[in-house]
């Protein structure tokens, strides 16, 4: 089933210790629509300026990702820079220039309106809540938030928290929204909330799902911890939260029920699709995957979980 994602398209400079790119593509919803277009049909909603080209139109087109929710504004596209030289779990910001993304107002196509999935990358709440508001037939929506809009626009956010079936956010930020270090107690606080099931990135060291009941989730009955594949070398972090998000909720759609068995394995491909992430700039590696290399690296996951 169809997927709607709204958040952004953007271009980004970044530099790790495997070297430096300038302007190259970027964006939550880039990366999101990206990994999840190896599961299922992907239609992105979203602005760029006047520097978004063919070029860029044609990463989309080569994956068959719906791109007539993207609007083309006079200016320039969202831009980030950013560096990992200190600390490969932490970016550094030099530059964030929203241009035509400050005034994002996003218009949903009438085409979208039989999306059955529905996520809310990371862009202002309001923004997500009129989104969620207009399109309350999806049958499953998910969403990402971000510090910023956790300190300063909370109550915004609680209200978008409401209308989540799941959030995907790190573990500052749990221990953030929650108020409480104890990311167990910190996931039992985010429950009572709204969302019915928490998916908390822990980055290098993968991904924990709390679902069920907050009651169930305190007592640590109903988690369930998917690892992080280790990797010889790290080239670029920048995607992998969005890609992991890509891929988990990506595989939910493509599911015809959604089982505990099929959550369980839809937290495998996000980090199956993070992995791949983090291996070239940008979305350069993204853009060059087989759905094989995408199922062999999944087979790596499990055998590197069991036990017999």
């Amino acid at each position: 089933m169809a997927i709607t994602v709204v958040g952004s398209v953007a271009f980004d400079s970044i530099e790790t210790p495997a070297g430096r790119r300038e302007r190259c593509l970027g964006g939550a919803a880039t990366y999101f629509s990206l990994a999840a277009s190896y599961f299922t049909d992907v239609r992105v909603i979203a602005v760029v300026g006047e520097d978004f080209g063919a070029d860029e139109e044609a990463v989309f087109q080569a994956r068959g990702i719906d791109t007539r929710g993207i609007e083309r504004a006079a200016g320039k596209s969202f831009f980030w820079e950013g560096s990992y030289l200190d600390n490969l779990n932490e970016a550094k910001t030099h530059a964030t220039e929203l241009n035509v993304f400050g005034s994002f107002a996003p218009k949903i196509p009438e085409a979208y309106g039989d999306s059955q999935f529905l996520f809310l990358a990371n862009i202002d709440p309001v923004l997500q809540r009129r989104v969620r508001e207009a399109m309350p037939q999806a049958r499953l929506v998910a969403g990402d938030t971000m510090n910023y809009w956790i300190k300063d626009h909370r109550a915004a956010l609680l209200e978008v928290l409401k209308g989540l079936d799941i959030l995907l956010i790190n573990d500052t930020e749990a221990r953030m929204l929650a108020g409480n270090n104890n990311l167990l107690q910190a996931a039992h606080a985010v429950l009572t909330m709204g969302p019915r099931m928490l998916v908390v990135k822990h980055g290098e060291y993968g991904a924990t799902l709390f679902h069920g009941s907050a009651a169930n989730v305190k007592s640590g009955e109903r988690t369930f911890r998917a690892p992080a594949l280790p990797l010889e070398e790290v080239v670029d972090p920048t995607g992998a939260g969005d890609s992991f998000a890509g891929g988990f909720f990506g595989y939910l759609a493509s599911q015809a029920e959604l089982t505990p068995g099929a959550f369980r394995r839809a937290m495998f491909y996000g980090s199956v699709m993070g992995s791949f992430a983090v291996q070239r700039f940008g979305t350069e590696r993204l853009q060059q995957l087989s759905r094989d290399e995408i199922d062999h690296r999944f087979t790596l996951f499990r055998e590197l979980t069991h036990l017999d």
